[in-house]
């Protein structure tokens, strides 16, 4: 929080041409160079860490997971050289974070959440 947004980055996976249309993780990088990563676990829980993109990687017959900056429409484009102004976590005891919500100077919020395991990112 009172960070500005600089830059987001994203991996994807690819296969037989076609990039997954959701992001696997989310890289929000402020103007210090700190990076926060938003992904999904395996049991469905949301994943928010300190963490750096990692390179993109070939997976075989399954394809390769693609990262940079090359996002298309997306939700955290529209607050790049913002102020971070709030940061709301909600959890549940059994299942652990459900959802996060990143909120904006203009009162405008970018919501991630895991949905049917895979992260979510909304308006």
């Amino acid at each position: 929080m009172g960070r500005t947004l600089s830059r987001v980055v994203a991996s994807w996976h690819v296969s037989d041409g076609e990039r997954s249309e959701s992001p696997l993780d989310v890289w929000l990088i402020d103007s210090v160079g700190d990076s926060i990563r938003i992904t999904t676990g395996s049991d469905q829980c949301l994943i928010v860490e300190s963490a750096s993109p990692h390179a993109p990687y070939d997976m075989g017959e399954w394809g390769r997971i693609e990262v940079g900056e090359d996002l298309g429409d997306h939700p955290f484009l529209r607050h790049l050289g913002e102020t971070v102004s709030s940061v709301a976590e909600f959890a549940l005891p059994e299942q652990g974070r459900t959802h996060l919500e990143i909120g904006f100077p203009d009162g405008r919020r970018v919501r991630a959440d895991c949905y049917e395991g895979d992260l979510r990112l909304t308006r």
